[in-house]
């Protein structure tokens, strides 16, 4: 069983050691003589032991006295170190905060946001992990991360959830294509066109189906994981593919043209997902009070892609 040792016990046996003299080392602590008397005296309750020898002139430890030193200077000192390392952590100079993101937003839109956070709290270790939505609502359900921004899917319901902004679909076609020279393009302009589509695991491919239900699309027969992969298959002529806009700077290319489709309700909503029950540290706190205002607007995000 722990003794219940007060740290002002601890201060007081300390001051005791080094005036060696009652009523100076009561006057150190701010006490009287006769409080200070009882913390010592409840000091030794505690430890079970006679710790100081008292006559008219002289304080002396004795053997157990003298042991305990230095473990009341190495309680004190652990002290007043893990409060020091608690105020820093309040004050955000030190601690750590990990995110999870799409991979879209991992590579583009965050960097900014991570590199002006970290000049603001350069002592906080910072963590990115870009994976697709169900992994990145799978590590945040584990703790392995603080927070996620990750598009709508299953199981949301154990998290809190807001809407940081609206990422709308695009057609990415060659220049030379029949439909690359129109300002929008309408669901119906897609029927006939050869899609190219990413993994049906991924948000996108998922709001891609439901856009084009009921559209007469041609499936490509290609089907892949990477952004590259589906830039370098347009640009080779062997379809063309619906993204949202946060992956446009994946289709940078002379060759490539990026054109919006012409409705409202296309659109992705991108969300900022928490667990409900894990208050975040004051690290994250920062991170999503920055992220909230760096990324909440889209024209901000969309002159970072496309500017």
């Amino acid at each position: 069983m722990l003794p219940n040792i007060s740290t002002k016990q601890l201060q007081a046996f300390l001051a005791l050691d080094e005036c060696r003299h009652f009523t100076r080392a009561a006057e150190r602590c701010h006490l009287s003589q006769s409080a200070f008397s009882v913390v010592i005296r409840k000091l030794e309750e505690a430890v079970g032991a006679r710790l100081v020898e008292r006559d008219t002139r002289n304080v002396t430890l004795t053997s157990e006295g003298a042991l305990f030193v230095d473990v009341a200077r190495a309680l004190v000192a652990d002290l007043d170190a893990a409060f020091t390392d608690m105020g820093d952590f309040i004050a955000r100079r030190k601690g750590r905060v990990a995110l999870a993101a799409l991979p879209s937003l991992a590579a583009n839109a965050l960097p900014g946001v991570i590199a002006e956070y970290k000049r603001v709290y350069p002592g906080i270790t910072v963590q990115l992990f870009d994976s697709l939505s169900d992994q990145c609502l799978h590590m945040l359900r584990q703790g392995k991360v603080d927070l996620a921004l990750t598009a709508p899917g299953a199981n949301l319901a154990e998290f809190s959830t807001r809407t940081l902004c609206s990422d709308p679909f695009y057609l990415v076609c060659r220049f030379d294509h029949a439909l690359a020279h129109q300002q929008k393009i309408r669901l119906e302009d897609l029927a006939g066109c050869q899609l190219i589509h990413l993994a049906q695991s991924t948000s996108v491919r998922q709001h891609v189906d439901q856009l084009t239900r009921g559209i007469a699309v041609h499936h490509s027969g290609l089907e892949v994981e990477h952004l590259a992969t589906v830039a370098g298959l347009i640009g080779h002529g062997l379809g063309v593919s619906l993204v949202p806009e946060l992956t446009l700077f994946q289709f940078r290319s002379m060759d490539l043209v990026a054109i919006p489709l012409d409705t409202d309700v296309v659109a992705r909503p991108i969300l900022i997902v928490q667990h409900k029950e894990r208050p975040l540290s004051h690290a994250a706190q920062g991170m999503l009070e920055l992220i909230e205002t760096r990324l909440r607007s889209t024209g901000k995000i969309r002159r970072d892609l496309l500017g």
